[in-house]
């Protein structure tokens, strides 16, 4: 049996996105759509299980990856989020989700071997406890904060405090959160304190993503890496596109900082284009060379 080093788990979803001059596109999004093609481009193996309506087949073709690498966990709905950016560099918005897709149960977990479970949340509510508890039996576990920090309140999204954070953060192999999420959290707006408090609390390795930097600690080590992107009209998807590749290269072998410093490097390469990461680990490579000598 195939043994995949990581499995990205959560739903992927229709997104309408505008742009500060009023100029709209449609496209697919979620933190699976992201971390997958950053994470596989490591030379990782990777596992995608994704969570959408059946009717939405089209969003499984969209990831390029082999039929048995990937799995399509049946929701009613497909979650649809609507951004409207108001500046140019995409860092105020207004997000909305009109749908959000039904929680992944820990019986929907695709049964292959993997060393890490990724949960790439979006909503509170797209992970249940026992999917924690479950997956934590079997293998390393990491999640996004988002997904249990922001709230679909009637279509409005509102962030709050994960009220089991002091009993699931000692699950956390490893923790992403950017920099609000890290104060919401603990209350710090140093991302340093944040990320040590984090760690105080049980989360074994943190990762916090930031504009101009990326950060990772883990209780010993804190490194931290500065974004070079020329350009920010790939800006969407930036966190969940430095968090596949990180962990991917931690599950490959390297350590924090060459993690953290290709992690930075390929989302700052993936800013420049909207979309998904679609470059080569060799395309990253270069990047460094180029840009982090």
């Amino acid at each position: 049996m195939k043994t995949y080093d990581l499995m990205i788990i959560g739903p992927a979803t229709r997104d309408v996105n505008i742009d500060y001059t009023g100029v709209e596109d449609r496209s697919t999004g979620g933190a699976v759509t992201f971390c997958t093609p950053a994470a596989a481009a490591t030379g990782a193996k990777v596992f995608a299980a994704v969570k959408i309506a059946p009717e939405d087949q089209d969003i499984i073709n969209g990831f390029h990856m082999d039929a048995g690498d990937i799995a399509l966990l049946p929701s009613e709905k497909t979650t649809l989020m609507r951004n409207e950016y108001f500046t140019a560099d995409r860092e105020r918005r207004n997000a909305s989700c009109p749908a959000q897709s039904g929680p992944v149960a820990p019986e929907e977990i695709p049964e292959v071997e993997c060393k890490l479970y990724h949960l790439a949340g979006l909503l509170y509510g797209d992970f249940p406890n026992a999917l924690i508890e479950a997956l934590h039996e079997k293998a390393l576990v990491s999640a996004d904060a988002q997904g249990f920090l922001r709230h679909n309140e009637g279509g409005k999204l509102c962030f709050h405090d994960w009220q089991d954070k002091m009993k699931y953060l000692p699950y956390m192999d490893f923790l992403k959160t950017d920099a609000a999420e890290a104060e919401i959290l603990t209350g710090l707006t140093d991302r340093v304190e944040a990320a040590k408090q984090l760690y105080a609390w049980g989360a074994k390795e943190i990762l916090i993503s930031h504009n101009t930097e990326m950060l990772a600690y883990d209780g010993k080590d804190l490194f931290t890496c500065p974004v070079k992107a020329r350009n920010l009209s790939g800006r969407t998807g930036r966190g969940d596109t430095t968090f596949g590749a990180y962990l991917a290269m931690r599950m490959l072998g390297a350590g924090m900082e060459d993690a953290l410093r290709y992690a930075t490097a390929c989302v700052s390469l993936k800013m420049e284009t909207p979309g998904v990461f679609r470059g080569t680990k060799g395309d990253v490579e270069d990047y460094i060379r180029q840009f982090y000598g």
